[in-house]
């Protein structure tokens, strides 16, 4: 769990990183902004399946104001911290019982899903540096590496 909680503090950093940088961009509308709200939404999904909450009324894919998506990634470091803090290594192997969005059930391990939700980001936030550099801005490191020093 110790790796896991690393790559959750990663995963704030880079979400804080690339706020900073859609904050710059004049246009608002900027389709890196729904990218970044889906991983802040997706974020809140997954942490309410884990802790048995519904996560139906969700909208994946919902453009959310900057300030919101500010106020929804601290949510989100908070929530995932608080829940980090108190697993174990039995914690890994707990079974979840979720629906996704289309309402089909699933059962998959804790420690699949959390490190799903940290992948699931970075591999969006790619997406979102390779939009900013097609218009000519300059990406943002994200880089666990980077993180780590």
């Amino acid at each position: 769990m110790k790796l896991i909680s690393k790559m959750y503090d990663h995963l704030h950093w880079a979400n804080m990183r690339i706020l900073d940088s859609l904050k710059t961009l004049e246009d608002q509308s900027h389709p890196a902004k729904q990218l970044f709200s889906h991983i802040l939404l997706a974020e809140e999904v997954w942490f309410n399946r884990i802790k048995g909450l519904s996560s139906s009324a969700k909208g994946l894919w919902t453009e959310l104001s900057l300030d919101e998506c500010l106020k929804l990634s601290k949510t989100n470091h908070q929530n995932f911290k608080e829940l980090l803090s108190v697993l174990t290594a039995a914690n890994e192997e707990d079974t979840i019982i979720y629906k996704n969005s289309t309402g089909k059930e699933f059962r998959t391990t804790l420690a699949d899903i959390l490190t799903h939700v940290a992948l699931h980001g970075q591999y969006h936030r790619g997406q979102i540096n390779r939009l900013l550099r097609q218009e000519q801005h300059e990406p943002i490191n994200v880089d666990y590496i980077t993180y780590v020093r």
